[in-house]
C-alpha cells in the first residue's frame, strides 16, 4: 500500500450492511461534508482489530490513487480504520527525525503517557522519528506548525 496517497475522511458510523460477499461489509459514514460510503473487507487492516459498530466515530483512508465510481454519495474502499475518541484526531504521515510532519501540519512532543507501538501492536522502544506514524491527539497548540502531545502513535516500519 502507497503509504503517501492515502486521505482520511472521519465521521461516525451511521449503519454497516453486508457488501457482495460474506467477508465485505459496506460502512456509511456521516461526516461534516455529508455522508460518506467505505467497503470494509478482509484487506482493510483495523487498527486493534476493533468490530466496527454503528455510532462509532472512526477515521478511513482510502488510496487516493485507485480509481472510484462517480456516483453520490462518495464510495471508497477503506485501507485503514482506526476508531477515535470524541474530540480525538487521527494523522498518517510521514514524520521526520525531529517528529515534524513532512507537511509541516504537526509537530510532536512525546511524553511519558505517550504510547508508542507497532502496527502490530508490540512496543516501540525506539526514536519514532523517520517513518510514517499513525497519531492519536487531541489538543493542539496555535502556534505552526501546531504542537501536540499525542495519546497514542503507531509506528508503521
Amino acid at each position: 500500500m502507497p503509504f503517501e496517497s492515502l486521505i482520511p475522511v472521519s465521521g461516525t458510523i451511521m449503519n454497516i450492511s453486508r457488501g457482495g460477499s460474506c467477508c465485505s461489509h459496506m460502512a456509511a459514514l456521516r461526516t461534516e461534508n455529508g455522508t460518506v460510503n467505505f467497503f470494509i473487507d478482509s484487506s482493510t487492516f483495523v487498527i486493534d482489530s476493533v468490530q466496527l459498530r454503528a455510532g462509532m466515530r472512526i477515521t478511513a483512508f482510502y488510496d487516493s490513487s485507485l480509481p472510484v465510481p462517480l456516483i453520490f454519495p462518495p464510495q471508497y474502499h477503506a485501507q485503514m480504520a482506526a476508531v477515535t475518541g470524541r474530540n480525538e484526531q487521527v494523522s498518517f504521515q510521514f514524520f521526520n527525525r525531529n517528529l515534524l510532519a513532512a507537511d509541516r501540519s504537526l509537530q510532536l512532543n512525546i511524553s511519558d503517557q505517550t504510547v508508542v507501538q507497532t502496527a502490530n501492536g508490540q512496543r516501540f522502544d525506539c526514536s519514532p522519528g523517520n517513518q510514517y506514524l499513525l497519531v492519536f491527539y487531541s489538543a493542539t497548540t496555535r502556534s505552526i506548525p501546531p504542537q501536540t502531545t499525542p495519546r497514542r502513535i503507531i509506528v508503521f516500519c
